[in-house]
């Protein structure tokens, strides 16, 4: 039994990205949601609502934070995603990063970590599935997020005709990995997409024309991209003023400069470097594109949002 000292933030165990879900009795699936991963807990009386860095989440959220007081028992600790619906109904990941004190924000509950005081990311999905009925009481704010039965084929062409994002594979068998991606859980885009860090722009109208993104490859933050798309004024003002105390000197991208261009002109040459404004590695951007060039670049990407809860070096290709 845990003792009655403050539960500990557990790093979340994390989804391998695949081209082909796994099949079979042994796994289910979910929505792959669009929003943030979150942890709740509640000790002996106070609640937490933290980010997937541990960062307190509750100010931002207080809708969720308030249900929580009430949807969670004593010593337990639960593991989900904070999604955003916008007017229309549909979940939105630009109303989620936009949120208010008046955006309908509900808490997708999907495991539990602690239940009533005991560890339980030993036991295996399908026994935590059980314990997760009794470890909080849903309501508006809070929702179980539903598990279904393959074959996986059947659920992802649900998900497609729906608009969905993604869907999420899980092995019944598994426990809980605190902090990896060892494929128990698996992910599947249906529209390509990931986070990209920002590692510098060309100034343009509102401050930014287009920003230079890339990618963790170990500790060298590799090239990939020039965003425009999807960069409407007030974005391209907002991040020019979150840009702008981060401008320095040096080139964060150890792959720059490129001999070419290339086929598709995605190359940074070391004349068009020289319209570049460089930035610390510190902001991530989740973008969505068409496919991967064998030079390693993205073609026809456009941004999507700024996604604060990412750490600039957990980001990788997927």
């Amino acid at each position: 039994m845990i003792p009655s000292e403050p539960i500990p933030f557990t790093s979340p165990m994390e989804c391998r990205q695949v081209n082909r879900l796994p099949d079979g009795p042994d796994w289910v699936y979910e929505l792959k949601l669009d929003g943030y991963r979150a942890q709740a807990i509640r000790d002996d009386a106070r609640v937490r609502l933290l980010s997937r860095n541990g960062n307190d989440f509750s100010r931002k959220f207080p809708q969720v934070f308030a249900a929580l007081k009430e949807a969670l028992p004593r010593r337990t600790a639960v593991d989900g995603e904070l999604v955003a619906f916008d007017d229309t109904g549909r979940l939105s990941f630009n109303a989620m990063q936009n949120a208010t004190a008046k955006t309908n924000v509900v808490f997708f509950v999907f495991d539990v970590l602690i239940h009533r005081g005991k560890d339980v990311t030993g036991l295996t999905l399908r026994e935590r599935t059980l314990l997760l009925q009794s470890a909080f009481t849903a309501s508006d704010r809070v929702q179980h997020s539903e598990q279904f039965d393959g074959p996986a084929s059947r659920f992802v062409t649900a998900v497609r005709k729906m608009g969905g994002e993604g869907v999420v594979a899980k092995r019944l068998s598994s426990v809980y990995e605190a902090g990896r991606r060892s494929g128990a859980w698996a992910k599947l885009r249906l529209n390509m997409g990931q986070e990209f860090v920002i590692g510098g722009f060309t100034p343009g109208s509102n401050g930014i024309d287009a920003l230079v993104v890339g990618f963790y490859d170990g500790k060298k933050l590799m090239y990939a991209a020039r965003v425009r798309a999807g960069l409407i004024p007030a974005t391209r003002q907002e991040l020019h003023s979150r840009l702008k105390p981060l401008v320095t000197e040096v080139c964060p991208f150890a792959n720059l400069p490129e001999a070419t261009s290339g086929r598709w002109g995605q190359g940074l040459t070391a004349a068009k470097m020289k319209q570049c404004t460089w930035v610390k590695p510190r902001l991530v951007a989740n973008c969505e594109f068409l496919e991967w060039t064998d030079s390693n670049h993205v073609r026809h990407i456009k941004f999507v949002a700024l996604r604060d809860d990412k750490k600039a070096l957990d980001v990788a290709r997927e």
